[in-house]
């Protein structure tokens, strides 16, 4: 058992398992729609990803696993149930103590550079256009449905900007393994999760790559005819200048008259200066106004934010040279020291709505 997974297992017996979350006000209007985080942490260190976790499930019903394929263990000879079992298993487990609904989204490419494949990949010299590193991925997303039975999983995040741009024989890639994966996972006995490979809504719109000319993500439809959910990345800080800018169809218009389940499953808002944008923490706190208006006109199923907290970036790993995590590290709705910003009270605002039957 790694140490991961020891400490786990600790927070989960000193919490007792305990359902601390507010309690939802009587009067309020019931939302459709689950909240969460994932298990980022506010620095690199075990202690303040703990500490973080411990924090926002007091505040949340449901949470989302955002794992990038550990394509260097895999291709070294380390089985997929063996990786999730030491790796993913204890997580899973204390959020189901918790009575949390789990999503999991497979990162098959860069996050944070969707023109370029892992970077344990290219340290390596592999390819996911490569058999071998494709059948490793189908194995792991085998062992972790076997393992987890997430609710909802992604099969691949944010394929509509890998297809803008990353090399066609890249994206190609993702489409040829997603596919085989959701057949794979439709196989396996049992009750499978809702599937889905998640579009970047700013992009969707047009906003990033396409001069503000819509584009929809019709075509991410027709390449991965497996989605039984529409799966949303967005972060619109970087394409409006304020939160009242977002248009009331943001997410609706990109279903086009679908009426699969909506979940944000990654985005947020900037409360400082990122690069050429210029935010608050008072502006971040409308932002959340504006998602749960955009979340009701959706009947989305849930919002996530993969940061509860800021990052310390001087607390992380040396980043590599053009690095944009630093555009990404004012999301949280607390500071790094988990102190509320103006944002914690709108986001429990949200949650204290009584969850929809």
């Amino acid at each position: 058992m790694t140490n991961w997974s020891k400490a786990i297992f600790a927070v989960l017996v000193m919490s007792g398992c305990a359902d601390r979350g507010t309690a939802p006000s009587a009067g309020l209007s019931p939302r459709t729609f689950r909240m969460g985080f994932s298990a980022i942490g506010p620095d690199s260190t075990l202690a303040g990803t703990l500490a973080a976790i411990d924090a926002w499930t007091t505040r949340a019903d449901a949470a989302i696993m955002h794992i990038s394929v550990p394509y260097k263990a895999l291709l070294s000879g380390t089985t997929a149930a063996a990786y999730v079992d030491a790796n993913q298993v204890a997580l899973a487990n204390y959020y189901r103590a918790k009575h949390l609904m789990i999503v999991i989204t497979v990162d098959v490419t860069n996050g944070l550079d969707r023109s370029a494949e892992d970077p344990d990949l290219v340290a390596m010299g592999r390819s996911i256009t490569e058999p071998q590193v494709q059948q490793v991925y189908r194995q792991f997303v085998q062992a972790l449905v076997s393992s987890i039975r997430p609710e909802y999983l992604g099969l691949a995040a944010e394929t509509n900007l890998i297809r803008g741009a990353s090399p066609p024989t890249v994206y190609a890639a993702v489409v040829q393994m997603a596919n085989a994966a959701a057949a794979d996972v439709h196989a396996m006995s049992g009750t499978h999760p809702l599937l889905y490979a998640s579009v970047q809504a700013d992009e969707g719109w047009g906003r990033l790559l396409h001069n503000n000319t819509y584009q929809g993500v019709e075509q991410d439809f027709h390449d991965f005819p497996f989605m039984e959910a529409l799966a949303l990345s967005s972060y619109p800080y970087f394409v409006f200048a304020d939160p009242a800018d977002i248009p009331s169809d943001y997410y609706t218009r990109l279903a086009n008259g679908r009426t699969l389940p909506v979940l944000v499953v990654e985005g947020g808002w900037t409360s400082g200066a990122v690069g050429t944008v210029q935010s608050s923490t008072e502006k971040q706190a409308r932002y959340l106004r504006r998602q749960e208006q955009l979340l009701d006109a959706a009947k989305a199923v849930a919002l996530f934010q993969l940061t509860y907290a800021d990052l310390d970036l001087t607390n992380f790993p040396p980043l590599p040279p053009g690095s944009i995590l630093p555009l990404f590290a004012q999301l949280g709705i607390v500071d790094t020291h988990l102190q509320p910003k103006p944002a914690l009270a709108s986001y429990d605002s949200m949650f204290a709505r009584p969850l929809a039957k």
